[in-house]
């Protein structure tokens, strides 16, 4: 690929990429795997959350904003659908991690909220975090967002399929409807 004619999302990539690489730790982690980051997150129930604690088990990811009322409703839909269509065996195992990208109004009891609306049980994650912090998830898992001035988001959506590593396996950006694909891959994980 010729450097020059990179996008700026291929940019972003690249540079979350090398980042991650740059800032790799002993233990084994592989460098393009998003346990590297280690942030500074808060989950629905107030506790620190390190990604890399769920290491080990396949890993749903994807990023919302609570106030949002179009599409990271479906968002939220379209993995509880994903998760309700696996295997009870695979079931067991899958995690999801969801990353907000407003933390200034996705507080904690916003986020407790957000999961009790949305029928959230122990396996799911919604998290937030520092402005730094987020935008380095973002890059990582390819999510492109940017607040309006409305306070709204403008934000690409997509749903990643985490390895065992931390590493992105699969990606949908099917919303409303399963993907078999990516049902298929969760599957195999």
């Amino acid at each position: 690929m010729n450097p020059t004619t990179l996008s700026r999302r291929d940019a972003l990539l690249l540079l979350g990429a090398t980042a991650i690489t740059a800032t790799s730790r002993a233990g084994g982690v592989p460098g393009d795997s998003i346990y590297q980051l280690h942030p500074a997150l808060t989950d629905q129930d107030g506790h620190p959350f390190d990604p890399a604690s769920m290491r080990g088990s396949p890993v749903i990811a994807t990023m919302f904003y609570s106030s949002c009322e179009m599409v990271c409703p479906v968002i939220f839909e379209t993995v509880a659908q994903i998760v309700k269509s696996l295997k009870p065996s695979v079931r067991d195992r899958v995690r999801v991690m969801m990353v907000s990208f407003d933390p200034e109004r996705d507080t904690v009891p916003v986020l407790k909220e957000t999961a009790t609306r949305h029928g959230c049980d122990a396996h799911w994650s919604l998290v937030r975090g520092s402005d730094a912090d987020v935008r380095r998830i973002a890059a990582l898992l390819g999510v492109q967002y940017r607040r309006l001035a409305s306070g709204e988001f403008n934000h690409s959506s997509s749903i990643q399929l985490l390895d065992a590593e931390g590493r992105i396996v699969k990606r949908t950006g099917k919303l409303g409807e399963i993907d078999p694909a990516f049902i298929a891959a969760v599957q195999s994980s």
